[in-house]
């Protein structure tokens, strides 16, 4: 069990997470709870950050929010002077709440409805990566009726396909993102952007999946990329100033993931793109990233409580937890696999062999298949590895369970950034009938 960051096993063989004993947590929060390691954050961030610094590259760092979103992220991302990627109006909500600068915005969405749009122009969003056809007519048409200039760029589809789960792959040419290299509509949207008097085209978004162990597939895109970006000078004599290379860079769930390093992600990016560039005595673009998951990944940890507890003779034994898919849906989306410990029995040899129910009504509520730990009990504390990541940005109310709290743990010290749901939050919203029927 490797564990990652201020993670270590304490004094009474409890986990502890920034100077927090565990399950002095669960006692204080209630279960399931997302418990995130500020320092790691932090530390993730300035190592991509410093990377960049130490290449020579103009850059920005943009934190992907679909990842985890809520006032305090967004605080911290505005302190490590990162820029923020958002997706929807929520998130920018979320973003502008917190206070977070919005010219380091950017805007990002394969259908940006109008009243997104007009929220970000009147917000001063800096920068909206262009999806389509008609997100470009209707972003212009709201510019110019505003009697503004945006900057924009265009997300292309450079037709890489990479080795992910197919629900994560988007840089194929297959994909509901972007504008195909390949079939000319990149060439044609580069085009028309030019052409639209309140566009700054700064240049093109690439982002070819999520979860990706190894270089190869972006310094493939930056190959295509280049030579697309060839005909384009050729054609029209535009040059990109900036190049979106996205995110996707892959985590440690297991010791079956073996990620390449930030520093090694970002110094074989910018390497290839300062050979491409050189090639053609081109200056370098300023180069933009967009992690989410290797920000905060592997600093988010959530704590569930054990409950029932089945053995089925000869087959398997079914350990229940007070969570499941409606706070870690990607198990049963993508077949995710996590590591887990027992918190309050950290120090312990393993001695069984048990699987991890979720308490949904659905057979397929299984948070981790076959995992070693100490003989578990009805009330110990299970802690799931590496879920800082689509775990509360996906949670649901499926079978009207509340979502968790969210608390940050630094020096010994519980921050609640999210409080954990109500019963009177799950039916906020509802209406009783207005009209009874008297239909038998």
């Amino acid at each position: 069990m490797r564990l990652t960051g201020t993670s270590h096993i304490g004094s009474q063989g409890h986990l502890t997470i920034g100077g927090c004993d565990t399950v002095e947590l669960a006692k204080t929060f209630g279960t399931p709870l997302y418990v995130y390691d500020e320092a790691l954050i932090r530390e993730n961030s300035r190592r991509f950050v410093k990377s960049f610094e130490q290449s020579g590259f103009a850059f920005q760092v943009a934190y992907a929010s679909k990842a985890f979103s809520c006032i305090a992220m967004a605080q911290l991302a505005a302190e490590e002077n990162l820029s923020l990627d958002v997706v929807s109006s929520g998130e920018l909500y979320t973003a502008l709440q917190a206070g977070f600068p919005a010219e380091r915005i950017h805007f990002h969405g394969n259908n940006k409805s109008e009243e997104e749009l007009r929220m970000a122009l009147e917000a001063g969003v800096g920068c909206y990566v262009v999806d389509n056809f008609y997100e470009m007519a209707l972003l212009h048409d709201l510019a110019s009726a505003s009697g503004i200039q945006v900057n924009v760029m265009l997300r292309l589809t450079p037709g890489i396909e990479v080795h992910t789960h197919e629900y994560i792959s988007t840089g194929q040419e297959d994909s509901k993102f972007g504008f195909g290299v390949a079939d000319g509509q990149a060439m044609l949207a580069i085009r028309q952007a030019l052409a639209k008097t309140h566009f700054n085209l700064l240049g093109i978004h690439v982002h070819i999946g999520s979860q990706i162990f190894d270089t190869t597939g972006f310094v493939e895109a930056i190959k295509v990329i280049r030579e697309f970006l060839d005909s384009v000078r050729q054609e029209t004599g535009y040059e990109v100033k900036v190049l979106n290379l996205g995110g996707g860079f892959g985590i440690r769930y297991t010791d079956e993931d073996d990620p390449v390093e930030i520093e090694t992600f970002v110094e074989t990016i910018t390497q290839e793109v300062a050979v491409a560039w050189s090639k053609r005595n081109l200056p370098n673009p300023e180069i933009w990233i967009e992690p989410g998951r290797g920000i905060v990944g592997n600093a988010g940890t959530t704590l569930y409580s054990v409950g029932s507890i089945k053995q089925i003779p000869g087959i398997r034994t079914y350990v229940a937890v007070d969570g499941g898919m409606t706070d870690n849906i990607r198990p049963a989306l993508y077949q995710a696999k996590y590591e887990a410990l027992l918190a309050n029995k950290a120090s312990m040899e393993a001695t069984e062999t048990v699987s991890i129910a979720g308490k949904c009504c659905e057979s397929g509520d299984m948070l981790i298949w076959d995992i070693d730990l100490p003989q578990v009990t009805s009330g110990d504390i299970l802690a799931v590895l590496s879920t800082g990541a689509y775990g509360y940005s996906m949670a649901s109310n499926y079978n009207r369970l509340r979502r968790p709290a969210v608390v940050f743990v630094r020096d010994g010290i519980a921050d609640l950034v999210v409080e954990r749901e109500t019963y009177e939050d799950l039916v906020r919203h509802d209406r009783k009938r207005s009209v009874l029927s008297n239909i038998v």
